[in-house]
């Protein structure tokens, strides 16, 4: 059993809680291997090489970053992945059904070993223009949240979630609706709109559910457009997203569809919180593309 193990997720207050994950992960009766990596590109890269070496499954221990760099060596392998979250907000560990407790999840997962069982979801994958793919298990974001994760990308003061905070009122400022072109299945639909997201799972950014109806079992991605909105109208949305209910707003669209194409000028998308690839692109849902230890 490989594992993958971020000691700076949740700001490494879960650091004191491994050991004892190692152990009941060990309760499973197969040995551990360790996956050192510093970076995100290290971490794929000692995903796919376990993988290769033939790896049983695949256990991160982290956040929603961690799983992200995982799916990149686990999609479509039939290797199963196994989640401990260990992050801030964890919202692709608790869509795809694993405990939202660390030790609970660890418990849940070595259960699975021993039994041998596991279960399919989806997953989705991005295609650029050159051919270039990623995977994401959560959301992809494609408007002012992926701006907002770029421009805090770019800060290099403060620190912490200030940083997103002072992201969010620069790019507040400047908000105005893009023009995008989104076909569907095929169907050509152009909008004017200040946000877009793709979920095959509900929920990102520590709980919120932007994509409420989200499954990852059903092969689809939900996707949910914010139109043309002002500021204060995008703000007074924001409590209504942790709840799911701003899909009910008159100026925000849903639609389900197999594939997604998105064009835009100047959106580099985020996908599962890591930058993903720039516009455009093709987002396939790919029923059944991964396996999960729940």
């Amino acid at each position: 059993m490989a594992v993958l193990t971020n000691h700076t997720a949740g700001r490494g207050r879960y650091g004191r809680l491994l050991p004892a994950v190692r152990e009941r992960l060990a309760t499973a009766g197969r040995p551990l291997r360790p996956l050192v990596a510093d970076s995100a590109e290290a971490a794929e890269a000692a995903c796919r090489d376990a993988v290769a070496d033939g790896a049983s499954a695949l256990v991160a221990v982290g956040g929603d970053g961690t799983l992200h760099a995982a799916l990149q060596a686990l999609a479509g392998t039939g290797v199963p992945l196994g989640v401990v979250p260990a992050g801030t907000g964890n919202d692709l560990a608790t869509g795809l059904g694993f405990p939202a407790a660390p030790l609970a999840a660890a418990d849940v997962v070595a259960a699975a070993l021993r039994a041998g069982t596991s279960r399919r979801v989806d997953l989705a994958r991005v295609t650029g223009p050159d051919g270039t793919q990623r995977w994401f298990g959560g959301v992809l974001a494609a408007g002012f949240d992926a701006i907002v994760n770029a421009r805090a990308n770019r800060l290099r003061w403060p620190r912490g979630d200030r940083r997103y905070d002072l992201a969010i009122f620069l790019e507040l400022v400047r908000l105005r609706p893009r023009a995008y072109l989104m076909h569907l299945d095929g169907v050509p639909h152009p909008l004017s709109a200040v946000l877009v997201a793709v979920g095959n799972t509900a929920s990102y950014g520590g709980g919120i559910r932007i994509c409420p109806d989200a499954d990852p079992t059903d092969g689809l991605l939900d996707v949910v457009v914010g139109g043309q909105m002002s500021r204060i109208t995008l703000a007074r949305l924001r409590p209504h997203s942790y709840r799911g209910t701003h899909v009910h707003h008159r100026l925000v669209t849903s639609y389900r569809a197999r594939q997604v194409r998105l064009a835009a000028d100047g959106i580099t998308t985020y996908a599962d919180g890591e930058r993903c690839l720039p516009l455009p692109a093709t987002l396939a849902a790919v029923p059944g593309a991964l396996a999960v230890l729940t």
